[in-house]
């Protein structure tokens, strides 16, 4: 391989390009490695020395590590000795002439390694004259060529990287402070590379975490271990009036001994990405507040327990502090008015949080009624039924209510700083309004804010209004309920009876439960008590018809047989076609005698004076309406004093219980005949039916004869 080689003026280390005697050769040495270039420090560099004539007269470790021979196997040979076989000799032809004429020579050459393979070097050699000898010291310095190469190739990749990267570069030294900035960093910060260069990143941008990111540089100087991705937040220069947000990563810089020397910081502006994170985890969070909205908020269909669930969800996670209020109409069970221009009178059902807040310490309790007139903002909000918004609450936005009340400036001292009212309107009709309260330092509230706001409130005020239906639709039905039940029972002689009827708690199950005692020709009376399947109103009004037709039948005087047939025809003159259990007992109280017919009713109990409970064993028949299917009468004798318990099965059935069970409650309840009627009808309410009724339940007991 040929040598190519170059010749320039020498690089001595004097500035007459003398050698001075008095100079170590190992200064001399580093000297020319600067010369040659700052980046030699990371590369090692043989030293060879040779006489003018080529003789090698000195030998470093370097040398001998990089070719293998040991200063006594190559002192004294001539340095053409080391090149390959195969390379041209004029190495040292140049050489001799580099000394003589006192010029410098930088070339590539394929030197001969000890153990037998070539290698290719770089070589540096410069003239040193002897002033006192008049001869000429030639230094050699030479260097692995394929290293040097990749030294000098990633030097310049990372110049190249440095100038044009878009992500921003930096460069700091252990104290922290600036060298060096590119172009990118220099865009990002708003501010040239001179400003930053000796001073820290607190002293140039006091708007941004800084603190924070130089405790981070130090844990990396301290540990040498890289730091990614931490969040540099704030305002610069470059957009003063913004936050960014920077994703910035440190690494440690080491010099060939492994010692800090500082950091290489890079960031990359991350704000758009961090802003759309924070939108769609916003929308995460608005989504799963909905969702746990449609299960807590209305389940009950309770009016006071819907307002204080939409209260209490919103806090803390929309508001700090939440108030809903209920028109005073809707509060007292009545129709809501036709509007709202003299005024409105709301009254407070939902509030959080209930304690430990100064914001609701200053509102109104729970319970109270408050009044506006119809020029106040709280007014005119609900009649726009639209959403009001004071994003940034001062003392000039409290200014119109203000006039009506001093609440709003007293929300103001204690940090109240944005304000939303929400109208709860449902079916077009409006019920009310929300009001949410921000104090924490998270910004005021924003057009999203509005957005979940009014979602809660329609989602609330729906369940408000189905509870008002609720209300209304069940006070219809117990009205239907009670007005069609007999409403003064005037017993013949020889019977005394006592009755209760308890209507259920969900308006879908009032409905076609009753009762009736009839005197019957001869002195009899017809016990008798049914239960239209179904429940509600329709309900309620079948059993209207099917207790004023046994009214009418059992004055004609017929067969407890026929009377059912006929309660069947009945059934079936409706559109819509219904079922319904019955039990009907006629009694003679002067000799005891009763006939027991049922129609899939639950059987009667006969309690003896000596305290004897059973149920009277009868063919339980299949409900009217059914048809097709023959009644069977029974006839019994009961001992006078005796008791006829007759009972819907909202008495005896109950959830999770099995009916045996809880007919053997029953027989238990009535083992005392002697007891007041009146007591023994309470005593089986109180403990056989639950506080919610789960069906509405009748009851009916006929003491005979005695």
């Amino acid at each position: 391989m040929e040598t190519g080689l170059r010749t320039g003026r020498p690089g001595g280390p004097g500035p007459d390009g003398q050698m001075n005697e008095n100079i170590p050769v190992d200064e001399l040495i580093s000297g020319a490695a600067q010369a040659a270039g700052g980046w030699l420090g990371a590369l090692p560099v043989a030293l060879v020395a040779t006489s003018a004539d080529g003789t090698i007269v000195r030998w470093n470790q370097v040398a001998q590590e990089l070719l293998g021979y040991t200063p006594p196997q190559i002192v004294g040979r001539h340095i053409a000795d080391l090149l390959h076989p195969g390379a041209d000799r004029s190495l040292g032809r140049s050489l001799w002439e580099a000394a003589a004429t006192g010029r410098g020579v930088m070339g590539t050459v394929t030197a001969w390694h000890r153990d037998g393979h070539p290698l290719e070097l770089e070589i540096w050699a410069s003239p040193v004259s002897d002033r006192r000898h008049g001869a000429a010291t030639v230094l050699v310095f030479a260097a692995d060529a394929h290293a040097a190469r990749r030294i000098r190739g990633s030097s310049a990749v990372w110049d190249g990287l440095f100038a044009r990267s878009p992500v921003g570069i930096a460069i700091l030294d252990t104290q922290l402070r600036f060298l060096q900035v590119n172009a990118a960093l220099e865009a990002m910060n708003g501010l040239p590379e001179s400003a930053h260069v000796g001073r820290s990143l607190a002293q140039i941008l006091p708007e941004v975490n800084a603190l924070e990111m130089e405790e981070a540089m130090l844990q990396v100087l301290e540990t040498g271990q890289p730091l990614l991705d931490r969040r540099r937040v704030g305002r610069t220069p470059a957009e003063p009036d913004h936050d960014r947000v920077w994703s910035c990563s440190y690494v440690r810089v080491e010099d060939p001994a492994g010692m800090p020397i500082g950091v290489i910081a890079s960031l990359v502006d991350i704000t758009e990405q961090q802003r759309d994170h924070v939108e769609a985890e916003a929308g995460r969070r608005r989504l799963a507040m909905l969702s746990e909205a449609s299960i807590r908020v209305g389940s009950s269909l309770d009016l006071e327990r819907t307002a204080q669930e939409l209260a209490q969800l919103s806090v803390p996670r929309l508001a700090d502090a939440v108030t809903v209020d209920v028109l005073e109409v809707l509060a007292r069970g009545d129709e809501p008015g036709m509007g709202l221009t003299g005024g409105a009178a709301l009254r407070r059902l939902g509030k959080a949080p209930l304690s430990g807040s100064k914001v609701t310490d200053i509102l109104a309790p729970l319970g109270r009624t408050l009044l506006f007139p119809a020029a106040a903002p709280y007014t005119q909000a609900l009649a726009a039924r639209q959403p009001f918004l004071i994003a940034r609450l001062d003392e000039q936005a409290v200014a119109p209510a203000a006039r009506h009340t001093a609440k709003p400036a007293q929300l103001l001292t204690v940090g109240v700083h944005s304000f939303i009212m929400a109208p709860l309107v449902a079916r077009e009709t409006v019920l009310g309004v929300a009001t949410f309260y921000r104090t924490r330092p998270v910004g005021p509230f924003g057009s999203e804010d509005v957005t979940l706001a009014s979602e809660l409130t329609a989602r609330a005020a729906l369940s408000i209004d189905n509870a008002r239906l609720y209300h209304r639709e069940h006070e219809t039905a117990v009205i239907l309920q009670r007005s069609m039940l007999p409403q003064h029972i005037t017993p013949p002689s020889g019977v005394e009876v006592s009755h209760r009827y308890l209507p259920a708690s969900d308006v879908n199950e009032v409905g076609g439960d009753w009762y009736d005692v009839l005197p019957l020709a001869g002195g009899k009376a017809a016990l008798l008590i049914g239960d239209v399947m179904g429940h509600g109103i329709a309900a309620g009004a079948v059993m209207g018809r099917l207790s004023a037709s046994v009214r009418a039948l059992a004055r004609l005087d017929l067969s407890p047989v026929r009377l059912l047939h006929q309660l069947e025809a009945a059934l079936g003159d409706l559109a819509e076609p219904m079922l319904a259990t019955f039990l009907y007992v006629v009694c003679d109280p002067a000799t005891g005698h009763c006939t027991v017919t049922r129609a899939g009713h639950p059987p009667p109990a006969l309690v003896l004076p000596d305290g004897t409970v059973r149920l009277v064993d009868t063919p339980p028949g299949v409900p009217l309406g059914v048809g097709g299917v023959a009644f069977t009468p029974t006839e019994i004798r009961v001992p006078p004093g005796s008791l006829l318990v007759l009972y819907t099965d909202g008495l005896i059935e109950a959830r999770g219980r099995d009916l045996d069970e809880r007919l053997g409650e029953l027989t238990q309840l009535l083992a005392d005949p002697q007891r007041q009627l009146d007591h023994l009808c309470d005593s089986l309410i109180t403990h056989l039916v639950p506080a919610a009724a789960d069906d509405d339940v009748a009851l009916l007991v006929a003491r005979v004869g005695g």
